[in-house]
């Protein structure tokens, strides 16, 4: 059985983009399934931020650029103004999710916003996206617009925020292991393989000393 990694994320969250990379690199030749889970950093109507500000300018140069470089990810930080409420784009995930395209869109999203610049909250830009990843773009564009996936979306964020507890992105759910923001390679390996493990004894131990007596199994 898969060992099952739910990863919490923003589509305007260049942590969550960076952590793409060392993940993918941990996950190579393993028995797992990953899931991206949606949370909002800043549901509307809250305000979003602005790259011209100060916050946004300081973080980036500081810690940003520095870990993209060290990864080797090409990131720029989007002249979107104010940044996109990602509800649209989310409500959208939940579609190609059904698709089967889940992570695929997840990833079309964050290197539109953070390698292409492009606005993540506008329709006409998500249906395009939703289409080069061989998504029903007319379809696509119809769950927006009358917001189908409006639910689905609201209890996928009720669950991040009350079930599960997450309080920042990306925070990565390994098996019973909860760790938050960008982890090395080495990292998550070494969890991954833990929790490998440790699901192979409890499978191995549920079947210890089974048998079978003179009225069945």
């Amino acid at each position: 059985m898969p060992l099952t990694i739910k990863v919490y994320s923003d589509y305007v969250c260049p942590f969550c983009f960076l952590a793409e990379k060392p993940l993918e690199e941990a996950i190579k030749g393993k028995d797992v399934d990953v899931e991206w889970m949606p949370y909002e950093l800043r549901p509307y109507p809250n305000e979003t931020l602005r790259p011209e500000g100060e916050y946004l300018q300081n973080t980036w140069k500081q810690s940003v650029y520095p870990m993209a470089e060290r990864l080797d990810v090409p990131i720029v930080l989007p002249k979107v103004s104010p940044q996109p409420h990602t509800h649209l784009a989310f409500e959208g995930f939940q579609y190609a999710k059904e698709q089967g395209k889940g992570n695929e869109y997840n990833d079309r999203m964050l290197r539109a916003f953070f390698q292409e610049e492009q606005d993540i909250g506008d329709i006409d830009v998500l249906a395009k996206l939703a289409a080069e990843i061989g998504l029903d773009e007319k379809e696509y564009r119809s769950i927006l617009e009358t917001r189908k996936y409006k639910e689905a979306h609201e209890k996928a964020l009720k669950h991040a925020y009350e079930e599960a507890d997450i309080s920042g992105v990306p925070t990565f759910v390994i098996g019973n292991t909860k760790i938050a923001g960008v982890r090395s390679k080495e990292t998550l390996e070494q969890i991954i393989n833990e929790e490998l493990s440790k699901q192979k004894n409890e499978i191995e131990f549920l079947f210890e000393g089974m048998s079978c007596g003179i009225d069945g199994c």
